[in-house]
């Protein structure tokens, strides 16, 4: 069997996974579904079990999907522009920027919509897109884009909001406190339908424009004096992929919260499996970054039910390990 099959079967398995987990774990909860009453909800029968099929169980789900492959696809492209595979969607402050936003809405108790987002929402996604916006001027060097540079400025601001984000904490009362503590820690619980579908777009556009792009990203990982030998326009490519992987993370992160390691955790494994060809890490990224936080979120609604332990403890569990992993493994 070729290389190119091989992977081709690889990337077919982790479709069926992917499958496999949506169909699976709708069915998985602390509240027994009964499998008749699910089906005569269907025939336009209101009950129970119906109800928490398709009005809890499924938004969570396709909002677990969403955001995970969200996490995964950024957190695969930011390793491979800044050519570190410890990169994440954190790494450049992007998330940092949008738990500010929140933190501070919190403090202030502002309370507006748009486009049916929350306040909450909005101000992270501004927070997010205003990282954005500061990492790339600070990392523009002469028309070109200074990776380096990029690595230094999203670590520094994500102290710097760090320490800002402490210091609301510590202005902010008890019931605020806890509001920010427990938006912090990332979770999938508040399920708005109609957020999915409106998230969803983003996502897909993403996906299509990067995997356009794969095969300039398999050369600009490598380093950009090969990539500019190659005839690839390096700062083009950087730009559209910094925005996009930008753009997603803070869309999932204003939705779900600041959910860490899952784009660590699943590029590197779908590397250990598929190589370094971003043709097919980008699809398997979508699919298995899914699977994985739809796994962990259903872990963390059962595993103490009918506590409800936010996905982002149990993504952080995960993470932590995993990371020391990597480290002994590549020294």
């Amino acid at each position: 069997m070729t290389t190119h099959l091989k992977k081709i079967w690889l990337l077919g398995f982790i479709f069926l996974l992917f499958i496999a987990t949506l169909m699976i774990t709708p069915f998985i909860g602390s509240q027994h579904l009964d499998y008749r009453q699910v089906l005569h909800y269907l025939e336009g029968m209101v009950t129970a079990d119906g109800t928490i099929f398709f009005r809890i169980r499924i938004p969570r789900i396709l909002l677990a999907c969403i955001t995970g492959a969200s996490f995964s696809l950024a957190g695969l492209i930011f390793q491979a522009l800044l050519r570190n595979p410890l990169a994440t969607p954190y790494t450049l402050g992007v998330s940092s920027g949008g738990a500010l936003g929140a933190v501070l809405m919190i403090k202030l108790g502002l309370s507006f919509s748009v486009l049916g987002f929350t306040t909450i929402q909005t101000a992270a996604f501004c927070g997010s897109l205003l990282t954005i916006i500061l990492v790339f001027y600070l990392a523009r060097r002469q028309k070109r884009i200074a990776v380096h540079t990029m690595i230094l400025a999203g670590v520094t601001i994500s102290y710097f909001f760090g320490a800002l984000i402490l210091l609301l904490h510590f202005l902010a009362d008890f019931t605020e406190t806890r509001q920010m503590i427990r938006w912090m820690m990332g979770g999938l619980d508040v399920v708005d339908p109609g957020l999915i579908w409106k998230s969803l777009p983003l996502l897909v556009v993403s996906f299509i424009i990067l995997f356009y792009h794969a095969r300039m990203l398999n050369i600009l990982s490598t380093s950009e004096e090969t990539a500019w030998s190659k005839g690839v326009s390096v700062d083009r490519v950087q730009k559209i992929s910094f925005l996009l992987a930008s753009l997603i993370t803070g869309l999932v992160v204003a939705i779900s919260g600041p959910i860490g390691f899952v784009g660590l955790i699943v590029p590197h494994f779908l590397r250990i499996l598929l190589g370094l060809d971003h043709r097919y890490l980008i699809p398997a990224a979508i699919f298995g970054g899914g699977a994985f936080l739809t796994v962990c979120d259903t872990f963390a609604r059962t595993i103490m039910a009918p506590v409800d332990i936010p996905v982002g403890i149990i993504t952080a569990i995960l993470g932590g390990p995993f990371f020391l992993w990597i480290l002994v493994r590549r020294t």
